[in-house]
């Protein structure tokens, strides 16, 4: 009778464990994500008072990095099979900051979380992404570390997007495009906080050329902050040969709603390279160059960097940098919120370890 019961439960435990074999085979779910961590240093901080006014005073400033050379991160994605040909899949993925472990915001997934179906005939998706203008990391040398593209144009081309419905076209010939909205959802107003935008990508050989265009309208449907709500324009490419990859771009970002007499217009100009010295060591070169109109001033970036692989998941790296700032431009070496008074210059890096899962 106990052996019989055995019985019983062994081929109950079998089946259970034969119905869960044929769902983990229907679909497919992925955990992961990237810590970063290390030290940082910037030179000639504008320093501030109590409420936030500068003082006049600068000051240097060091201390720990998270997310400089790469935002770490975690998440789930999966896919599932449905036959024919079609497919679906969802991506959830959460920002924090490594030496204080808080999110890059109040969301839970304040990275992405959309959910979408694939097929011949392209993919379409829905949620939370990142905005399509972040398309500007395949032209960026540094791969949109804390010194690079983002930083002539204080984080214009970093937004996310909420409301988003997104759709990708198949590959044809080397040519891909995909348009993405964001829907502001404002009653009476189908402009009011909504942003729109396509990147267009042509592959052939070791050429890669690129062209992205995009607006973020504000709360009234105007282009009122060049760095916040405006046009923007990055074409672009690529070129591989042997070990050396070459960059090149040009982004245009203009707010014509702006207030009277403030910049409303940047013309944003870089070059950069990736050599691969080693199978371990990629060195990296920018130079980046950005002029407002209206007496905003310009600005001149410059960077060198090193990642060098411990292995397939981890890598130690080394960026440093300087801008140059003229009138009354303010850049930032870094993408930290550390500026410099205007028309002075900045110096910095950071070095750490960065691990993937």
């Amino acid at each position: 009778m106990i052996l019989s019961k055995n019985l019983a439960a062994a081929g109950l435990f079998g089946l259970i464990a034969a119905a869960c074999g044929q769902a983990q085979a229907q679909t497919n779910v992925t955990i992961y994500g990237r810590v970063d961590a290390g030290l940082d240093f910037q030179s000639n901080v504008a320093l501030k008072d109590a409420n936030g006014n500068q003082t006049g005073a600068t000051g240097s400033k060091f201390g720990t990095s998270g997310n400089q050379w790469g935002t770490s991160m975690f998440g789930f994605k999966g896919t599932e099979d449905l036959g024919g040909g079609l497919g679906a899949f969802f991506l959830l993925e959460s920002g924090f900051n490594a030496p204080t472990g808080q999110t890059n915001g109040s969301a839970l997934f304040n990275r992405r979380s959309y959910v979408g179906l694939s097929g011949s005939a392209g993919s379409i998706k829905f949620g939370k992404n990142l905005f399509i203008v972040n398309d500007v990391w395949y032209l960026d040398p540094t791969g949109q570390q804390f010194i690079g593209t983002a930083n002539l144009v204080k984080g214009r081309n970093w937004p996310g997007a909420n409301n988003v419905i997104e759709y990708q076209t198949p590959t044809w010939s080397g040519f891909n495009a995909t348009v993405q909205t964001s829907l502001g959802e404002q009653a009476g107003s189908t402009r009011n906080g909504r942003s729109d935008g396509v990147s267009l990508v042509y592959t052939n050989a070791g050429l890669e050329l690129r062209a992205i265009y995009d607006v973020i309208r504000d709360v009234n449907g105007k282009y009122s902050d060049i760095y916040a709500a405006s046009k923007d324009l990055i074409v672009g490419g690529t070129y591989t040969i042997d070990a050396l990859k070459l960059f090149a771009a040009y982004e245009n970002v203009s707010a014509p709603d702006s207030v009277a007499g403030s910049p409303d217009k940047i013309q944003h100009y870089w070059i950069g390279a990736n050599y691969v010295l080693t199978p371990a060591l990629t060195l990296i070169g920018g130079a980046f160059h950005a002029k407002l109109n209206n007496d905003g001033g310009s600005g001149n970036l410059f960077m060198l960097g090193a990642n060098y692989n411990l292995s397939k998941r981890t890598l130690l790296y080394a960026s440093v940098g300087t801008v140059r700032n003229k009138g009354n431009a303010n850049f930032s070496v870094e993408m930290s919120g550390d500026n410099p008074l205007a028309g002075h210059s900045q110096n910095g890096g950071y070095l750490g370890v960065s691990h993937s899962f």
